[in-house]
């Protein structure tokens, strides 16, 4: 269960697609701007429709967006400043899975069988995990030994693979004392 004032993966990606607003803005020429358009119009088709409504209507009690009505009746959704706030903590380049203080002795699985039609979103979400501290135990597993689930939503939500993508708490790994050691859990002597 989500904490309260925790935001959902896909609130999370509505977030960040607000904020690239400004990248439309700031695009230096009109065929790097038309490049911005094409792709944020499909990351918003890629939501589901329950889900979006969901989304905004969380955003928008956390204060993270407003909202307002047109003259023509049309709504205009805008990122508040804590907004733009939040979705720079969701920045996938940025992103790093926290250190748990004390170990829970628990392994985070994350593995995936990504279809070759979707190979580019495959390659990326590879070299997102490794980016934020998964080991690639195999060509599709990846291990973590913190708490990582929200981060893991996130990234398999942004890139619309959530179909593809299993998340496993294990108690134990038969290489386990490699997997400590790669991710500095052995004690010192």
């Amino acid at each position: 269960m989500r904490k309260v004032g925790s935001l959902g993966p896909t609130a999370q990606k509505v977030l960040l697609l607000l904020l690239a607003g400004p990248a439309f803005i700031l695009a230096y020429s009109p065929k790097r701007q038309f490049r911005v358009l094409k792709e944020l119009a499909v990351e918003w088709g890629k939501i589901d429709r329950r889900a979006l409504d969901n989304a905004v209507r969380s955003l928008y009690i956390n204060k993270m967006v407003d909202i307002k009505e047109n003259r023509d009746g049309a709504i205009t959704i805008v990122l508040t400043s804590s907004g733009k706030n939040k979705a720079l903590t969701y920045d996938l380049e940025n992103m790093e899975i926290p250190v748990m203080k004390k170990w829970d002795k628990k392994w985070r699985v994350i593995l995936f069988d990504i279809p070759e039609k979707h190979k580019k979103a495959r390659r990326a979400l590879s070299q997102t995990l490794k980016n934020i501290g998964c080991f690639q135990f195999q060509k599709s597993v990846f291990v973590h030994p913190f708490e990582c689930r929200n981060e893991i939503d996130f990234v398999i939500e942004f890139f619309s693979m959530r179909q593809y993508v299993r998340f496993i708490i294990a108690d134990n790994i038969d290489n386990e004392l490699d997997l400590k050691r790669r991710f500095g859990l052995l004690p010192y002597k």
